[in-house]
């Protein structure tokens, strides 16, 4: 393993709440990246089909519509969407961490503001489910649940994600680091209203952002890649057409930035905020370890005899069915989600649930 990595942070809009479109953009843009020298493509928060910024803009019962949609567009782990990244990312031999809304088997109502890791190879290395969906994103995703809190080992380092607002909470963070995290990745939505701008106060997300991701790779000793969502024109258009009164919040809330930060918090490599387009970095993963002589969260620079965490990684889910096996059919995916089934292979989504 080389100790130096060519690393992207995709900056754009999705297709707005077009699950196919955004995945034929998304396609695009990887083979840029990939052809620029990049082994890791990083998206943003849920960019498969879109952030959904209207829950802070109107009322529930004014967005009902909207929800149906998203829920419509949203992505499951073993339809076409996943299939053909993977595809594309062992095509190209790179590795792909991808926002979605994450579609349930077990419902039509049931969304999940998730993220998934595919490997160089196309193997889904990880599949993580936003522990809590923040402020507004409640009207929308449901909570996930910890099995997705995982450091994938690849052969450019050991990579962890966390989404949006997790990255404030300090032990989801801990979990991370104490698996030799060395990329951390960290996702966001391209604006973040929590008042009227013409009240004042408003949230700013890129210092917010800046602070958090300089905070986790100065604690873990790792690098970090900030990648966040892009407002295009169209995406802009649409909200304004549905209710031209939401043009000051739209306009005045600062939009948010996509950069990188060493193992000590320092700004290396691009930053987009005004414009699409892929932010580009070269991390040296040496680096993560000399840092580790000064403090070592989750080694000497602890006390485990005074604090003990426990993180539960177990999958929820709604029931659980005790059918009597049919040794006639054989499953289409592994729990690695490895290239073994079948779909992948031919082309289809298959219908598993995760």
């Amino acid at each position: 393993m080389s100790s130096l990595v060519k690393v992207a942070a995709v900056h754009a809009a999705p297709v707005f709440l077009d699950r196919a479109a955004t995945t034929a953009k998304a396609i695009s843009i990887l083979r840029e990246a990939a052809n620029a020298g990049a082994e890791l493509v990083a998206f943003p928060e849920t960019y498969i089909p879109a952030f959904p910024v209207w829950a802070a803009l109107w009322a529930p019962i004014d967005n009902h519509d909207l929800f149906t949609l998203m829920a419509e567009q949203s992505v499951s782990l073993h339809g076409p969407e996943i299939a053909a990244l993977r595809r594309e990312a062992r095509a190209l031999g790179v590795i792909v961490s991808m926002g979605i809304s994450e579609s349930s088997n077990a419902s039509v109502g049931a969304i999940w503001n998730s993220n998934v890791l595919i490997g160089s190879n196309g193997d889904i290395l990880n599949h993580h489910r936003k522990l809590v969906p923040t402020f507004y994103e409640k009207l929308v995703w449901a909570a996930g649940d910890g099995a997705g809190l995982k450091v994938s080992s690849t052969p450019i380092g050991r990579i962890g994600n966390l989404i949006c607002g997790e990255n404030t909470n300090p032990l989801a963070r801990y979990t991370l680091m104490a698996q030799a995290e060395q990329i951390h990745i960290s996702s966001w939505p391209p604006m973040w209203p929590t008042r009227r701008p013409s009240t004042g106060g408003n949230f700013n997300n890129v210092a917010a952002n800046r602070i958090r991701a300089s905070a986790h790779s100065f604690e873990a000793k790792a690098y970090g890649i900030v990648t966040a969502g892009y407002m295009d024109a169209a995406m802009r258009d649409f909200l304004i057409a549905r209710d031209p009164s939401v043009v000051e919040v739209i306009d005045r809330t600062q939009r948010a930035a996509s950069f990188f930060v060493d193992p000590t918090g320092e700004a290396v490599g691009d930053l987009l905020q005004d414009q699409e387009g892929i932010a580009y970095a070269e991390f040296d993963l040496t680096r993560c370890i000399e840092p580790k002589q000064f403090h070592d969260v989750v080694g000497y620079y602890n006390r485990f005899d005074v604090f003990d965490l426990t993180v539960n990684r177990k999958r929820l889910k709604p029931a659980t069915f005790l059918d009597i096996a049919d040794t006639s059919t054989t499953s289409e995916m592994d729990e690695s989600g490895s290239l073994d089934d079948a779909s992948f292979r031919n082309g289809n989504g298959g219908s598993l649930d995760a």
